[in-house]
């Protein structure tokens, strides 16, 4: 049965198209930098807000109307996979993600828990096997059940570090079947409320004694997935311990973890730490942790976690501008749409529009990074700036040959100082007409 109304796979019609079930810039087998829109964008569907969202808010009950909601159980669960499939081959989009939790309910203790995803993993694996989708990457969710009232890996009591760490293992026994070519951490809850009844050294301690045991347990099964840590600043903790690339970073130094993980970026997640989406990944490209991103945009006027799909060309833009500058573009990543219709949005037929617009916008983002970098806009003005450390004392300045006593003597010539202009109302000029005309 169909649950998209029979919706035909969407295809690529130009910019001129004014069919709402058609991409405008998404052309998959355009050749852009030597790969393919394919290959560079690697798009998936997020399965919690695809399939398992209902359009619920903290001050509303859920208006999604879904064709696979007239179940419940296990029926509901293998009907959503049904969907979720279909909804793949309409897009043409070639990856799923999912938490264990989305997939299959929870039964009446760790054995039925586990018995339910059983059942449910073995049906994904067959409608990969038919349909040739591929998974991009799996995790855990630990943080909806109240066990997780104070967190998982971070969490105060022992019984609960125990059970996360049991139901980790198991996922990642389901990612290694399934082949998911990344597995993520999202630490939901690790993090705290108050630092008056939280013991912050053991907690950290803790969760890298978890990360430690994931990649232990990965290697003895034989899962060779990309390790991926994806910051966040607050929701549903006031203090996470991931904020942002910089923190999430130091924390794997810290703890000898840096060589076996890499970063999972959020533009919305990045808003909320006060950056730019550009910015964290810029950070984590910086520092060769630039591992897969979720695409989905905030609300500037609210402060909270929106998960829209993404639609801002700037923002597409400069974040594919950065994955087009990472050593192998995004690699074993891709580009994961953690986003949600809004729920006004309530008809099931919204959710291939709103696929449609955030594909359409990181394909025209991916145009214009392009040919940003083949013309060297950036690089250029970039290069401009910063000329004076390619010469004279800058030279010895980058090169390691001066010291404070040579750079003395330097300033003791008294040479007239001479700043030139950063021109950045000029440069946001040349980068609109990119946009308008790339």
């Amino acid at each position: 049965m169909s649950y998209f109304g029979n919706v035909q796979k969407i295809k690529y019609e130009g910019k001129e198209s004014t069919n709402p079930l058609a991409f405008k810039f998404y052309n998959p087998d355009q050749v852009i930098l030597g790969k393919t829109m394919r290959e560079h964008l690697r798009f998936a569907v997020a399965y919690w807000h695809s399939f398992t969202a209902n359009g619920s808010d903290p001050f509303g009950v859920g208006t999604a109307v879904r064709g696979w909601d007239r179940y419940t159980g296990m029926d509901l669960a293998k009907a959503r996979v049904d969907a979720c499939f279909e909804l793949l081959n309409i897009l043409d989009v070639d990856y799923f993600c999912f938490h264990d939790r989305d997939i299959a309910p929870e039964g009446a203790n760790l054995q039925e828990t586990n018995q339910n995803l059983d059942t449910i993993v073995a049906q994904i694996k067959d409608n990969m096997k038919s349909t040739g989708k591929k998974l991009l990457w799996n995790t855990a969710n630990m943080f909806t059940n109240p066990r997780f009232v104070h967190g998982a890996a971070t969490t105060s009591n022992a019984d609960v570090f125990a059970y996360a760490a049991a139901q980790v293992k198991k996922a990642l026994e389901h990612g290694k079947e399934l082949g998911a070519e990344n597995y993520v951490f999202w630490g939901g809850r690790e993090g705290y409320e108050t630092l008056l009844n939280t013991d912050m050294g053991l907690e950290l301690d803790n969760l890298a004694r978890f990360m430690h045991m994931a990649v232990d347990y990965a290697k003895e099964i034989g899962f060779d997935a990309q390790f991926l840590i994806e910051p966040k600043p607050k929701e549903p903790s006031k203090h996470q311990y991931d904020f942002d690339a910089a923190t999430a970073l130091a924390f794997l130094q810290k703890y000898d973890l840096l060589r076996h993980f890499k970063l999972n970026i959020e533009a919305n997640h990045a808003t909320l730490a006060g950056h730019t989406f550009e910015h964290e990944l810029r950070v984590a490209r910086l520092n060769g942790a630039l591992g897969s991103i979720d695409a989905n945009q905030g609300d500037m006027l609210l402060g909270w976690d929106t998960d829209e799909f993404p639609t801002d060309l700037y923002s597409t833009t400069l974040a594919m501008y950065e994955i087009l500058q990472n050593e192998g573009g995004i690699g074993r990543g891709g580009v994961n749409f953690d986003a949600k219709v809004r729920r006004s949005s309530f008809e099931t037929v919204d959710v291939i529009y709103a696929h449609i617009a955030g594909m359409d916008a990181f394909a025209r983002g991916l145009q214009v990074a392009a040919k940003l970098i083949e013309d060297r806009v950036l690089e250029n003005v970039i290069e401009q700036r910063y000329a004076s450390f390619k010469t004279g004392i800058g030279a010895d300045i980058v090169s390691g040959k001066a010291d404070f006593r040579s750079l003395e003597a330097y300033a003791l010539q008294n040479k007239p100082i001479v700043n030139e202009s950063g021109r950045l109302e000029l440069i946001k000029a040349t980068l609109n007409q990119y946009l308008l005309n790339a």
